[in-house]
């Protein structure tokens, strides 16, 4: 039917107005989903910023002890290690005294370290040593001290990875403790680092043969809990033990290198094992995570190290 044109007027008007207004919804809409978008991408960045999607660790190694016998024990743990470094690549690896066996005597050098840990030397790892009561047995450790392999800058020494600095200590009955422990209370002091790891061959806490060392918790602890070093590597007992944090500080007990001992519990405990081990750390900005892993590549402890 043919519109009068009256008609034809009003419905023009009215498609006009209609799509005037649907235009003004569809950039309402527009706007809308656009500052949505917008609001959705703000909070993902903050989500981002908050929690990163991944994160990876700025340091990795490892520390053993008592390992330098050149018998079948030493050997099936720097095949562990081997192992471990194939999957978890580290650079590192902290040796806590009682290097070579019985006597400290540097020619048996190719015997109980160059060779156990050929392929981790010929990838780079370096290793950093400090002296044990059989290194001590001949000339009094010297020759350890100036072997390049360990890459001992003293009797007792410093040196820092990234956010993580180390300090070595002579455990030993005739170390020069008037020099000794100054010197390290000047490092802890100087040290800005987020990390202090202490490493020295006697334990500190233990419930293995030697057991806890009472002159240790007076002149050393101290200055563990003042400089806040949050963790103490050591062997001497052969064996594995990891205790608590005490009073700010884990003590790490890693001395089944190449042979056990028993081993028991303490009220501070948190792990103890009689096993051919070696422990491997990954160090984040806010914690330290630390396996204990045998010779059959199983990880039979894991703990953490809060900042």
């Amino acid at each position: 039917m043919p519109l009068k044109r009256r008609q034809f007027v009003f419905f023009s008007g009215v498609g006009g107005f209609g799509l005037a207004l649907l235009g003004k919804m569809q950039s309402h809409s527009s706007e809308y989903t656009s500052c949505r978008l917008r609001q959705r991408t703000s909070d993902f960045n903050l989500v981002s910023q908050a929690q990163p999607l991944t994160s990876e660790p700025i340091l990795r190694f490892v520390s053993l002890a008592d390992t330098g016998t050149g018998a079948k024990g030493q050997y099936a743990v720097a095949q562990a290690m081997t192992q471990h470094h194939k999957q978890n690549a580290f650079d590192l690896a902290i040796l806590a005294g009682d290097n070579i066996y019985n006597d400290g005597e540097i020619e048996k050098i190719g015997a109980v370290f160059e060779r156990p840990y050929e392929p981790l030397l010929q990838q780079g790892v370096k290793f950093r040593a400090c002296l044990g009561n059989h290194d001590i047995r001949t000339a009094n450790g010297d020759p350890q001290v100036k072997y390049p392999g360990f890459n001992m800058q003293g009797r007792y020494y410093t040196f820092r990875h990234d956010a993580v600095q180390f300090f070595a200590l002579d455990t030993n009955k005739n170390a020069d403790w008037k020099l000794q422990l100054p010197w390290l209370e000047t490092e802890l002091s100087r040290s800005d680092a987020a990390w202090k790891v202490v490493f020295g061959h006697d334990p500190i806490y233990s419930s293995g043969h030697y057991g806890t060392n009472q002159e240790f918790i007076k002149n050393l602890t101290p200055l563990f809990q003042k400089y806040n070093v949050q963790l103490y590597i050591n062997g001497h007992d052969h064996n594995y033990e990891r205790t608590r944090a005490i009073n700010g500080t884990m003590y790490l007990t890693c001395g089944a290198g190449a042979g056990v001992r028993p081993v028991g519990r303490s009220e501070w405990t948190k792990h103890s094992a009689e096993k051919l081990s070696f422990a491997a750390y990954e160090v984040y900005r806010d914690r330290i995570e630390i396996s204990a892993i045998d010779t059959k590549h199983q990880v039979f402890d894991k703990g953490i190290v809060q900042l």
